[in-house]
């Protein structure tokens, strides 16, 4: 792998609180992510907002203005998360759909590519910057227009299931699966217009664990206890 994109779920990143960050939680995510750094591998970040914000729950709010809420959560996540990237000792920049002042760079993929010849962690913000479409729309799209060799999902469960594992004991995970069979079985890995876009652009998925030990670090060098995506 030369290039990837790495989507890290905010409730993930929030742990045991659920709200908000776990900095321990996400100091671990710098020190795995620095080590496929030196090692020369060009690494994109799209971040959820879901440790903020989950405003589609909300029947007072319009939805155009609940998604916009969520874009300032991934802004904000990106943030925070690339000044401790920082602080472990990696160059990051923030890229965004929309102008945030001094914020953020605006995104293009000429920036993107400058960015990562120079060995800079580029997060990847703001969503797609229209309503209706999730972070997950965002990351398949960011890692097309990349040209990333996969998208390496870290969520808060470990991999993909038949059915939701925290309700149901008895749910089977996949060691791989199509994305034709989770759009066919609605298994919700990402949502749908995420799924089609990585089947028409044939862009594989590793779905894993965020909180596994060295989790992201081994789903790149092969050892891997997630569900391969495939297209």
């Amino acid at each position: 792998m030369k290039r990837v994109l790495l989507k890290l779920s905010g409730e993930a990143l929030a742990g045991d609180k659920k709200m908000g960050f776990d900095e321990p939680t996400v100091i671990k995510v710098a020190q795995q992510v620095k080590q496929l750094s030196d090692a020369g591998i060009e690494i994109g970040i799209v971040i959820g907002g879901g440790n903020f914000w989950r405003g589609r729950s909300s029947e007072n709010i319009d939805r155009t203005k609940a998604d916009q809420i969520g874009m300032l959560a991934t802004v904000m996540n990106c943030i925070y998360v690339s000044e401790i990237f920082r602080s472990v000792g990696m160059m990051t920049q923030v890229l965004t759909p929309f102008e945030c002042g001094s914020f953020t760079k605006l995104f293009s993929k000429d920036r993107a590519n400058k960015y990562f010849s120079r060995g800079i962690v580029t997060f990847f913000a703001g969503g797609t910057g229209h309503p209706y479409f999730s972070t997950d729309t965002a990351t398949v799209l960011r890692a097309i227009e990349i040209e990333a060799d996969v998208i390496l999902l870290a969520k808060s469960i470990d991999g993909v299931y038949d059915s939701d594992p925290k309700s149901n004991p008895d749910a089977k995970k996949y060691e791989e699966i199509s994305i034709q069979e989770v759009i066919d079985k609605r298994l919700g890995v990402v949502d749908l217009a995420a799924s089609i876009l990585c089947m028409e652009n044939k862009m594989p998925l590793l779905v894993f664990g965020l909180n596994e030990e060295n989790s992201i670090v081994n789903t790149v060098n092969g050892v891997f206890n997630g569900t391969k995506v495939t297209v």
